[in-house]
């Protein structure tokens, strides 16, 4: 057996797994125009369910204004309930076990994706080093509405309507979505966060909100079926913070006093422009089980695992390519490289036609 660590059971919260190779979220935007999952997601759940855990893809938490790329699922209404519950028996029926990744888009929406309503955002930033994709074609992104302190309440009523959902589509628990540039990360880093009050300025302000929305997801799930996943470095959606090693190490602390069943830390920048180690001060606040994600080769994983510096690894676009990829990594196998130009198309080209390893 190739890298054997990966392939110890491990107990994440709540979670029990057989192996610690985890399916990362992976927007492949499959799902209808009306945002329900459609058969061929099941399919193509179901033939990833070796992972250890599988993370769906960012599933919109609330109806309005928070689709960015027009075929990404929701998790708000009882079409899309219904859809996913045939998802997850899917999975369940292989014997794996699925968490729904939930998430606003905030300022990387645009009104054309979101019956004109306008994006909305901790303060009135527009992204300018990007277009985004719309029904029209590319076009720049807009500038969003601040929100008032008011409707806070609203957003986290909403992600937590979305976690009893989640129970209802018999999810096995949830992660909250705070990274990347979306609404909660845009909330905690100082780069698109230039609000004052309550949700702004100190980093224990900025961070209300997820904290909050993590709190709301607890109060349905319990904290050991709720994971957090966090990109303290990761520039994408023009982010950015001034002190990121201090972000990571406030969050991770708030976490862990939470209880929650894992930190799931993207360690590095999509770009390579922000630099630096989130892992260490990551590591030291938080006690429970810290997942690694972003650019593991299963050598460098199974290193991770065995010093003791992370309990589980997230794999993204090798879990494009390889539906098996808990089995090529046990063998030894060569990976399959995935193709970009499929990533977000329709249909089942490059989506669940990925070649498996033939049965031993």
């Amino acid at each position: 057996m190739h890298h054997a660590s990966l392939f110890t059971p491990v107990t994440l919260g709540s979670l029990t797994l057989p192996n610690r190779i985890i399916m990362a979220a992976l927007t492949r935007c499959r799902a209808d125009a009306d945002h329900v999952p459609t058969d061929i997601m099941a399919e193509y759940y179901a033939q990833r369910a070796s992972a250890g855990l599988i993370i769906s893809e960012a599933t919109m938490a609330i109806e309005g204004n928070s689709a960015f790329g027009g075929r990404e699922p929701g998790i708000y209404s009882d079409a899309q309930v219904s859809a996913w519950r045939k998802v997850t028996a899917a999975v369940h029926a292989q014997g794996g076990r699925i968490v729904l990744q939930i998430w606003h888009g905030g300022r990387a929406c645009h009104s054309l994706l979101n019956h004109g309503a306008q994006p909305v955002a901790p303060s009135a930033l527009r992204i300018t080093n990007d277009e985004t994709h719309t029904p029209e074609g590319k076009k720049p992104y807009e500038t969003p509405r601040a929100l008032r302190d008011d409707e806070l309440p609203g957003i986290v009523a909403g992600f937590r309507r979305a976690a009893q959902n989640a129970q209802a589509a018999g999810f096995d628990g949830v992660e909250v979505h705070g990274a990347n540039g979306y609404l909660l990360d845009e909330f905690l880093r100082d780069g698109s966060n230039q609000r004052s009050g309550p949700y702004g300025g100190p980093l224990a302000n900025r961070a209300r909100l997820l904290l909050e929305v993590v709190d709301a997801a607890i109060g349905v799930w319990g904290a050991g079926r709720v994971g957090v996943r966090i990109s303290p470095l990761n520039s994408f959606n023009e982010m950015k913070d001034s002190d990121p090693v201090a972000l990571t190490t406030h969050v991770a602390t708030q976490l862990n006093q939470r209880g929650i069943a894992y930190l799931d830390l993207m360690r590095a920048d999509f770009f390579g422009v922000q630099k630096g180690d989130v892992v260490t001060p990551a590591r030291a606040a938080f006690k429970g089980a810290l997942v690694g994600n972003m650019g593991y080769t299963p050598a460098e994983a199974a290193e991770a695992v065995t010093a003791g510096t992370l309990a589980a690894v997230a794999f993204g676009h090798h879990y494009v390519s390889n539906p098996d990829l808990v089995a090529r990594v046990r063998a030894g196998a060569a990976l399959v490289e995935p193709d970009p130009a499929t990533f977000y198309s329709p249909g089942a080209r490059g989506y669940v036609d990925y070649p498996m390893l033939p049965a031993a």
